[in-house]
């Protein structure tokens, strides 16, 4: 069974120089699943991407168009902070761009990723099945010289770690008015910031779990955005 709305929250960690780690929390029944990265993660823009990675991490953990996103289980979570609180994400509205990065800038890569070649993206058709590849036919084709500039770290939220960490999603999105200007180009990101950063797009089911568009959030109808 699923549900509809699932917010994995983070569990923070008191030992500010600990690494990064992924903690196990029960959320929901059935559901079990917790995201921690205790401190600002060293990121790394990705070569030829408009994405950062996070080398020093134990987590497959990213920066893109203004968001952090993480990769467990099969799933996508994103967040404005980088210790969350983590939101599932649908496979219709996960960016392309962060599809597209190759193998190797996974940490932690699922054992299905073995023996797909390094400098290549994942095998996102096989993993996720044929009506999500025929909806995306081309998806790992772009033009590489017409590749949108990386988006500004919000570097300012290294000065909140520990019992400094902003909980209550109020004092999150205040101290990110204040602090972080960036404009989103896609509409997943741009939504997630007007809708409160709390909008339906937790949890929206992509294609591949029941039938085609099966739980998608309605608010959501141009799936991954440009790119």
């Amino acid at each position: 069974m699923r549900y509809p709305f699932v917010f994995p929250m983070v569990l923070l960690c008191s030992a500010v120089t600990a690494p990064a780690q992924v903690s196990i929390g029960i959320q929901l029944p059935g559901v079990s699943i917790g995201i921690n990265q205790p401190v600002y993660p060293d990121l790394v823009p990705v070569p030829g991407y408009p994405v950062y990675y996070a080398p020093g991490s134990d987590l497959n953990y990213f920066f893109y168009d203004g968001l952090y996103w993480v990769y467990q289980g099969d799933e996508w979570y994103a967040s404005s902070w980088y210790n969350g609180p983590w939101r599932t994400v649908g496979r219709e509205f996960v960016p392309l761009y962060l599809l597209r990065v190759p193998v190797r800038y996974y940490r932690r890569p699922p054992r299905e990723f073995q023996g797909w070649r390094s400098e290549e993206p994942p095998h996102w058709g096989e993993r996720w099945g044929r009506d999500w590849d025929e909806r995306h036919r081309g998806w790992d084709r772009w033009d590489r010289h017409a590749v949108p500039d990386r988006a500004q770290l919000p570097v300012y939220q290294r000065n909140f770690r520990g019992d400094r960490y902003p909980r209550e999603i109020q004092r999150q999105q205040e101290l990110h008015r204040q602090n972080f200007h960036y404009q989103p180009r896609e509409d997943f990101a741009r939504q997630h910031y007007q809708q409160g950063w709390q909008g339906p797009h937790d949890n929206q089911q992509g294609p591949g779990r029941g039938g085609p568009g099966q739980g998608v959030n309605k608010r959501y109808p141009k799936g991954p955005g440009p790119g």
